[in-house]
């Protein structure tokens, strides 16, 4: 049976012009990191590094292990010295970024470096096989272009963090649940989702 996360993991699904305080579950990651606006090579090189070796993990999981899933949506976390780059200001020159692939619990670092070897990309040996605990979080879902998050974002941070007696750690996570190159920017969905603490 071929396991889906994205159905699985509650925290997967989010609401369109809701906030909701939600418990993100310990999960693994396939993860490169950059720095810089995202529309650029950087970026690019990033993601074909990621992909390839997620489903050559797929594939090596279901020929040696008996176990298949569905590749997990990219996601990035995000962060720069002053928020106001994300909100205000919008300066992506100015961003620090995590591009990530959530991947089974049952794949180890041992498979990583396997299919690392049959795998070429810009990037590949600069990926890392990581455990990530977010723990409690405010999340909500964004449609549209990336460029009109700014407003949504500048909200939780600014309104909905305070008014729920919390505050900001950790850095700040988009899970990209459309794929840009075939879905027009007004129909992106993106889950938006900020780490936070009583």
């Amino acid at each position: 049976m071929k396991v889906d996360h994205k159905k699985e993991i509650a925290t997967y699904s989010a609401r369109l012009g809701v906030f909701d305080v939600v418990e993100v579950p310990p999960l693994q990651y396939l993860t490169i990191d950059g720095d810089g606006d995202p529309n650029t090579t950087a970026w690019t090189d990033a993601v074909s590094s990621l992909y390839p070796l997620a489903y050559g993990l797929k594939f090596l999981a279901k020929r040696e292990l008996g176990r298949d899933h569905v590749v997990m949506p990219l996601e990035a976390l995000w962060w720069a010295d002053d928020w106001a780059s994300f909100t205000r200001e919008r300066d992506p020159s100015r961003w620090r970024w995590t591009a990530m692939i959530m991947t089974p619990d049952w794949i180890t670092a041992e498979h990583l470096e396997t299919v690392r070897e049959q795998k070429a990309g810009p990037r590949t040996g600069d990926v890392r096989l990581i455990r990530l605990d977010e723990g409690l979080c405010v999340q909500t879902l964004h449609v549209g272009s990336y460029d009109d998050e700014a407003p949504v974002l500048a909200h939780m941070h600014d309104v909905v963090v305070p008014a729920h007696s919390l505050r900001m750690t950790g850095r700040h996570h988009e899970i990209y649940l459309g794929d840009p190159r075939r879905v027009v920017a007004d129909k992106l969905r993106t889950i938006l989702r900020q780490p936070v603490t009583r």
